[in-house]
């Protein structure tokens, strides 16, 4: 039931960014300009324009809800997303490297984001190993070593020349503007690819959540399970950042909501997926449309993370 609700809103809300505009479109408009009937004005407003951004929304908030879930799940904590543990920071320090100092273009910076990620992941995991991975010890050091990682960018952006420094500044906020149709092909392809590892990981990760004892017990190796789980949560948000730069906190807030709605002990992933979709989608349509200029997307979002900080902060004072 939560499922098809979450789809309904989808559509809704996706109806909703292909209607609006400079140039208002009808619904009749636009199922005409997506089944080829409209005038060609109305199909290129739709089709060629919207229609990229709308589905880039989803596809890029279903990452990064699938990632925050896995590293929620493995941390066993509602704080374990990538943007907290800094392994989304680590992919912006990749792609600031091939762009500032490698000189890259975005194909670069697309690359240099996921081995920044990755490098991260593993320098994360290799400090916090003792006997084993705990999840309180893998975000203390990852806040740590995001630390660095932010002090790091801002000194490249500081030795960068001025054109190139605001150009990393504006991708560094998180943004869709600019992306296109090459650009939803490439992140469907990457969700298509790991979509099956999603599903078969999905049982062990369930198992892990009772902890390890329990999980070997029953025939799960914990420390493969657990890498591959990692590399697979660093692969969806490393995918994000290098299409459209860091988006901060829907990853850490859209598994935590549809943990909620669905009234469920651990992190439900297709749910997460579509929570994190349905809230890129609202943000990027508030980020256009809600002021008087458009803003990058990752500053809606940043302030939606704020609110729902807030919002725990009054939860545990309530509960305290």
């Amino acid at each position: 039931m939560l499922f098809a609700v979450l789809v309904g809103l989808a559509l809704v809300l996706m109806l909703v960014s292909l209607s609006s505009g400079r140039l208002p479109v009808a619904a009749t408009d636009i199922w005409a300009a997506l089944v080829g009937g409209a005038s060609p004005n109305v199909r290129m407003v739709v089709v060629e324009w919207r229609l990229p951004r709308v589905l880039l929304a989803l596809l890029l908030g279903m990452a990064l809800g699938l990632s925050g879930a896995i590293f929620q799940s493995l941390t066993r904590n509602p704080l374990g997303s990538p943007d907290v543990i800094g392994f989304s920071t680590g992919s912006y320090s990749g792609a600031l490297v091939a762009m500032l100092i490698l000189g890259g273009g975005p194909q670069e910076m697309g690359v240099g984001a996921v081995i920044g990620g990755l490098a991260t992941a593993m320098i994360v995991y290799a400090f916090a190993w003792k006997n084993g991975i705990q999840g309180f010890r893998l975000i203390i050091v990852g806040i740590g070593v995001s630390a660095m990682l932010g002090a790091f960018n801002l000194w490249l952006m500081r030795q960068a020349d001025l054109p190139a420094a605001l150009a990393a500044a504006i991708w560094g906020a998180g943004t869709l503007n600019g992306l296109g149709q090459s650009d939803v092909n490439l992140v469907a392809a990457v969700l298509l690819a790991l979509m099956p590892l999603t599903i078969a990981l999905a049982r062990p990760m369930r198992q892990l959540e009772l902890g390890d004892d329990l999980a070997v017990s029953t025939g799960v190796s914990a420390g493969v399970t657990r890498l591959a789980l990692l590399l697979l949560g660093v692969a969806l948000m490393a995918t994000v950042t290098a299409v459209s730069g860091p988006i901060a906190f829907a990853a850490l807030a859209a598994p935590q909501i549809a943990r909620r709605l669905a009234h469920a002990p651990g992190v439900p992933l297709a749910s997460s997926a579509l929570v994190g979709g349905l809230m890129l989608l609202a943000a990027d349509w508030l980020a256009q449309h809600a002021f008087a200029s458009p803003l990058p997307v990752g500053t809606m979002t940043v302030s939606i993370g704020g609110l729902y900080f807030v919002g725990l902060l009054l939860r545990e004072i309530r509960r305290s």
